[in-house]
């Protein structure tokens, strides 16, 4: 699937963890949003239901187990060439998940750092466009879990 300059929007699906006050959050290693930071997540695969993405994706990019998707919200990721055209076009699921177990994380596949993140505090990192959306429209929400 091009995710650069695709034929038609794709697919993605984000996972929010949230433990003790903290959202769990991914430095992106990959464009589109190197750098910044996120949920994780990624790409639902042919053939796969949107939530086996959400439990695949979270254990390929943190290590944790999780399970009980619930959609939470969607956004939109859009972002232009100086020309107009779609370089990306995303649309991303992003769904609450609950840990299985204490197992240890770790930053994989496309994460380059993991880190525990107060509500507080998540707006003052340089976020992704798309998660800073999310984030926004669903702070209060996620600080009720």
């Amino acid at each position: 699937m091009k995710r650069l300059y695709p034929d038609q929007p794709v697919v993605g699906i984000g996972a929010v963890i949230v433990q003790a006050g903290k959202i769990l959050l991914e430095k992106r290693g990959n464009e589109p949003g190197k750098g910044k930071w996120t949920i994780p997540g990624g790409l639902v695969e042919l053939g796969e239901n949107i939530e086996q993405a959400v439990i695949r994706e979270t254990k390929e990019e943190t290590g944790l187990d999780v399970a009980e998707p619930h959609l939470i919200d969607v956004v939109d990721n859009v972002d232009l060439d100086d020309a107009g055209k779609a370089k990306y076009h995303f649309v991303i699921a992003d769904y609450l998940v609950k840990v299985k177990s204490d197992t240890a994380f770790v930053a994989a596949s496309d994460a380059e750092e993991l880190q525990w993140v107060s509500f507080d505090e998540v707006e003052a990192l340089d976020l992704t466009q798309s998660f800073r959306v999310f984030f926004k429209r669903n702070k209060e929400r996620l600080e009720r879990i």
